[in-house]
Order: structure tokens, then C-alpha cells, then sequence
């Protein structure tokens, strides 16, 4: 049936891959930001050529070797008229149409549960949710960085930010968090972060979800300010993800299936434990699920799904897992 691509788009990288029909990965390549906002309908054309033909060159292959692509973008779905030209832009990378666009969300969810009953949450350079239960779909949260994507990555780095200030104006006692800004920022008085910030060059979203990181690092040397973002986070989080089990109508004793994606995560327990802690005193029944495969797998499998070919079980043992 020639080769399924997979595109896992985000804030911050993207991710193609490219596999056969057997379940062999074959060809992988990462790109930046794919988010149009951003970058511009150009910036993006550009990001998707770059991709799909770094992993066809690698295989020898043609856009016509692609018997289905499943793009996931960020921000899809989210503005009818820019939807419109997000949905063509493939063709003009691929020559044809067979292909689907969606959210990225439905990638991670898709690799983290493998593509079955169960919701999975987002926190990367943005934050959104997305699950699937009994042929139902829903979504929460996602709303963009200036006023929604609770516990993500931006939205801890700017919370950090202003920590920072009031530690700087005495309206909050100094911790770890002060130093470590100063540091890794190389500023020689706490009012260069605004130069920082603003005044070397736009602040754009990816840049500042990345100062994330070092609030991190300032909750793991007990920063009181830094701990309370977390615990905020995985509040907001969950909050998200209890919206979505109800939009979903799950019998209230019914066990829900939770997985998780997105580089917000990779702080482990900081972020997982008020996220579990949170939602067991929404509902008694969630099962945390350790993500199976990487959204970018997941990409993979939903356009197996939209061809109507899903990989069986024994070619799904040829992916790599989370």
C-alpha cells in the first residue's frame, strides 16, 4: 500500500515519519515551530516541504510512494478561514490529496493510548486535551497562549517571569527561582530581563516557553514560588482534562483511561503528582497509562485509521515506544 507519513506538528519542533507497511519506521525527521501563527502560511509550506521530502530522500521515494499522510497542526481548527488554507497546503508539498490535517492533539493522543478509548493531555510550548470514548470525540482547553494554555510550558515561563519581578520588587521573598534567572540570563541588574525579553528580539512563543526550564530547576532546589506554579499547573491540567471526561459522557463509576504527552512532562513527578493529585478529587476512577508511543507514531496510526487500514498488532510491535 506504499508508505503512511506521519507529521506531528508544534510550537516548538515538528516531527515527520515516515513507515511501511509492515510497522517499520523507515525515515524520521524533526523541523522547527510549525505553528502558522507564527510563522506565516509561507513559513509553514516551507517547514512541511523541508520535511516530507527529507524523509522520502532518505528512502528513494516520490510523493506518489505515499499511500496516506496524516498532518497534525497546532492551532487547527481554531480559525475557519485560516483552516481553509491549512487544509491545502499539503497538496502543494505533496501533489495530491491523499492526506487529512487535524490538531496536533489528535497525535498525541493516537501515540500515547495507541489510538484507543481514553483522553490524553497536552503540555508542551501550549496546552490542550483531546480524547475519544464509544465513537465520541472532545476537546479542552488550546486556546492560545494570550489568554488560555494553563500548565503549559509558555504559560509556566511567563509565571516564572513574573515571580521573578516580584522578587525583584520585594513583593515576594526571594528564592532560588531570582538567582537562577540571573545567572542563566547573564543580567547584570534584575531590569535587564526586560531588555532580555523584549529588546534583543520579538519574544516570540517558543522562546519564552523555553525559560520554562528554569523555573524546573528552581522548583527542584525548593523555590516556594516555582512550587506553587507546578502545583497550579497540574491543577489547570487536570481541570482540562475532567471537561473533556464530561463532554464525553463517561458513566459516572466508569474507569477513564489518561495518558499524557508534550515536553512539560518530562519533569516528571513535579508535574505528574498534582496533575494525578487533582484529578482523583474530580473522579475516583482515572488510570494513569504511561504513553505507549510518541505522537509522531500517533500521527502515523490515525492516517492508517483514515485509510481504513490499521495496522495490526504484530506490525504495531515495530514501533519504537514512548
Amino acid at each position: 500500500m506504499g508508505y503512511l507519513l506521519g507529521v506531528d506538528g508544534g510550537g516548538t519542533k515538528t516531527e515527520f515519519v515516515l513507515v511501511d507497511e509492515a510497522g517499520q519506521v523507515c525515515a524520521t525527521c524533526q523541523s522547527g515551530t510549525s505553528y502558522h501563527i507564527q510563522i506565516g502560511f509561507d513559513g509553514l509550506r516551507d517547514c512541511l516541504s523541508f520535511g516530507v521530502h527529507s524523509v522520502l530522500d532518505q528512502v528513494g521515494a516520490t510523493p506518489a510512494d505515499i499511500a496516506y499522510a496524516f498532518f497534525g497542526l497546532p492551532a487547527y481548527g481554531e480559525d475557519s478561514a485560516a483552516e481553509a488554507m491549512l487544509d491545502v497546503l499539503p497538496e502543494a508539498v505533496l501533489g495530491h490529496r491523499r492526506y487529512a490535517c487535524g490538531n496536533d492533539m489528535i497525535c498525541g493522543w493516537a501515540g500515547s493510548l495507541g489510538g484507543e478509548d481514553g483522553i490524553n493531555i497536552v503540555a508542551g510550548t501550549g496546552s490542550i486535551g483531546y480524547g475519544e470514548h464509544q465513537g465520541a470525540s472532545a476537546r479542552g482547553g488550546g486556546w492560545g497562549e494570550v489568554f488560555s494554555d494553563e500548565g503549559s510550558a509558555y504559560w509556566i515561563a511567563i509565571s516564572g517571569l513574573n515571580a521573578f519581578s516580584r522578587m525583584a520588587d520585594g513583593r515576594l521573598a526571594k528564592g532560588p527561582l531570582y538567582d537562577i534567572f540571573m545567572q542563566e540570563m547573564a543580567l547584570k541588574t534584575d531590569l535587564d530581563i526586560c531588555g532580555y525579553v523584549f529588546g534583543r528580539e520579538a519574544p516570540s512563543r517558543d522562546r519564552i516557553a523555553a525559560l520554562s526550564k528554569w523555573v524546573a530547576e528552581a522548583a527542584g532546589q525548593g523555590d516556594r514560588a516555582a512550587l506553587r506554579i507546578f502545583e497550579s499547573a497540574g491543577f489547570e491540567l487536570a481541570m482540562i482534562v475532567d471537561a473533556i471526561r464530561l463532554k464525553l459522557n463517561y458513566a459516572p463509576d466508569a474507569p477513564v483511561d489518561l495518558s499524557y504527552s508534550g515536553g512539560v512532562f518530562r519533569c516528571g513527578s513535579l508535574i505528574l503528582d498534582p496533575l494525578q493529585r487533582h484529578l482523583e478529587a474530580a473522579h475516583p476512577r482515572y488510570r494513569f497509562v504511561s504513553p505507549r508511543y510518541a505522537p509522531s507514531i500517533g500521527a502515523v496510526l490515525y492516517a492508517a485509521r483514515l485509510l481504513g487500514r490499521p495496522f495490526p498488532l504484530e506490525a504495531m510491535q515495530h514501533f519504537p515506544t514512548a
